[in-house]
């Protein structure tokens, strides 16, 4: 497969914009090259300065951690930024089509109609597990992405390993590998198959298991070839300096966060269990994420009934394969008992 066949048209032949960071590389004194603010900044750190186009520094620590080589790691403003570009830089508006995976994260349909790129649907099967039959039937010579969240968002479930790899050893276009919530799960990630596939894009975050959902700083990890195209139509300086330094400063805390994946994958288990007590609840899913899908009886009301005592859970009963259902975010200890005891006075 080659990737460049798959990129549009215009895209192949685009030439990106050219920043000051980008035509000089090195150590100097003065800068009067991209009209910053000389005088400084109101802040205490240097923020006149435009930060690092391609975040290396940033990169280089994740790679540390992830074992990815820089030019195999995309950053984006959110994991919603790299969506974005992969239906910009790979479908052509109005003729290319994407399928995604319902129940799934809603953005990838989002993303897509701003776009103006056709979406085809294939349901997950009743446990919740990839429809390969049905998927293949979908496939035309227009199809250019394939979405798979795992562990899936709203169930919660990771998708059999097999099954992704079969589409990946098959389908002839990318596919995206969204592990979001790849910390909180016994499966392991797709990125050490990233040598073995040019058309997989895994998508990870910082905004779960590292507790950095305000900073908005998602990952890409791809081929050099797929990266490349990314790195060629996103805004010059779309990651910010600060989120830059303070993505810098967390990382530096592993250990801290391994502990709250820990206490969170424990605590899920815990509230599971509790879940499963209660006459109001039908079923408790299996749960690989940081959240747990569950049926009850009445899912509106207990909605209602939470949200009168401040406690805001997501109700997902209007969704495919999920009726009856509300997803359950595992909180902190005190949190979870909050959450059980009003449940059981319900």
């Amino acid at each position: 497969m080659e990737i460049k066949d798959l990129q549009r048209e215009n895209i192949k032949n685009l030439k990106p914009y050219s920043t000051a960071r980008d035509e000089f590389k090195g150590q100097a004194s003065v800068f009067l090259d991209a009209n910053e603010n000389s005088f400084g900044s109101p802040l205490p750190a240097n923020y006149n300065r435009y930060p690092d186009p391609l975040q290396l520094d940033v990169k280089d620590a994740i790679s540390k951690i992830k074992g990815v080589p820089i030019e195999n790691t995309f950053l984006g403003n959110g994991s919603d930024e790299a969506i974005d570009l992969l239906f910009r830089a790979f479908c052509n508006p109005g003729k290319d089509n994407v399928i995604i995976l319902p129940p799934t994260y809603g953005m990838y349909e989002v993303s897509a109609n701003i776009n103006d790129v056709e979406v085809r649907k294939v349901d997950l099967l009743a446990n919740f597990q990839l429809d390969l039959d049905k998927i293949a039937e979908t496939i035309d010579a227009n199809t250019k992405i394939i979405f798979i969240c795992s562990p899936n968002n709203p169930t919660g479930n990771s998708i059999d390993r097999t099954d992704i790899e079969t589409i990946l050893a098959n389908f002839k276009g990318l596919v995206v590998v969204d592990e979001a919530y790849i910390n909180f799960a016994k499966q392991k990630t797709f990125i050490q198959e990233l040598t073995e596939y040019a058309n997989l894009v895994v998508l990870q975050t910082f905004s779960k298991a590292w507790g950095l959902a305000a900073l908005r700083l998602g990952m890409a990890f791809s081929s050099r070839q797929v990266i490349d195209i990314l790195n060629k139509v996103k805004p010059p300086y779309n990651i910010n300096q600060a989120t830059q330094d303070l993505a810098l400063e967390a990382l530096k805390n592993i250990q801290q966060v391994n502990e709250w994946i820990k206490i969170t994958v424990a605590e899920r288990e815990r509230l599971r269990a509790e879940l499963t007590k209660l006459s109001l609840v039908k079923k408790v899913y299996p749960s690989d994420a940081n959240f747990i899908l569950v049926e009850v009886m009445d899912a509106q009301k207990t909605y209602n009934d939470l949200v009168e005592v401040g406690i805001i859970v997501r109700n997902r009963s209007k969704v495919s394969l999920c009726e009856g259902c509300l997803r359950i975010t595992v909180g902190t200890v005190e949190e979870n008992n909050q959450l059980i005891s009003i449940l059981e006075k319900i």
